[in-house]
């Protein structure tokens, strides 16, 4: 368990984009971590369209539009490769980008996975990592497979208290939470967190009052 307060580290969510899924508009938060050591940004959403994902008709609201110094983040993880979660990933070329080495490869193998150009733009460099991976004091990278072979989420522990997870798509909505069917679900229930925020929610999940 990390010595860093659980005060000191904050998740804020930023809208970045909505896309059409099942005639409802389905909104897509990235996530920024504020850590004592580093600012952390999970998933950097969509900045353009692109003819693969018409279907969905994204709305877009970029990170180059909201109140957030991009120069100040200092880490970008992926959860995964999907589009909706490395399209902004360009904007952070000379920074560490962390993946796990699995989805790194699924990406750039697997036809109809996402939008290849967007997972390797011109100065885009990863961090692939194999399973459990401590990213900074409190924070670690953990595999979560199940919506992708190699989602990982970000799992924050600190002061003490329960962690809060980062966690992506392992779950697209609540109710996969409260009655997990995947491994990377699982997972997640097994840290007994006290909050999981998601990319397609606008608020973290909360286990069930015992």
């Amino acid at each position: 368990m990390s010595n860093v307060s659980h005060e000191t580290i904050t998740v804020t969510p930023y809208f970045v984009a909505d896309l059409l899924a099942a005639d409802e508009r389905m909104p897509v938060y990235v996530h920024v971590i504020d850590h004592p050591d580093a600012r952390v940004l999970v998933d950097t959403g969509m900045t353009e369209l692109h003819p693969l994902a018409a279907d969905m008709d994204p709305r877009l609201r970029p990170l180059t539009e909201h109140d957030l110094d991009l120069a100040s983040i200092d880490i970008v993880v992926n959860t995964h490769l999907h589009f909706d979660h490395c399209g902004g990933n360009h904007l952070f070329a000379g920074k560490p980008i962390y993946v796990q080495r699995r989805e790194l490869e699924d990406a750039r193998t697997l036809d109809d996975y996402t939008i290849r150009e967007w997972v390797d733009p011109s100065g885009v460099e990863y961090t692939a990592v194999d399973g459990e991976h401590e990213l900074l004091p409190g924070v670690r990278l953990v595999p979560a497979p199940g919506h992708s072979d190699g989602l990982q989420i970000v799992v924050v522990e600190a002061g003490g208290r329960r962690p809060t997870v980062v966690g992506g798509d392992v779950a697209v909505w609540f109710g996969e939470l409260d009655e997990p069917e995947t491994e990377g679900q699982r997972t997640v229930l097994a840290l007994e967190p006290e909050a999981v925020w998601l990319t397609h929610t606008a608020e973290p999940w909360r286990p069930p009052s015992a």
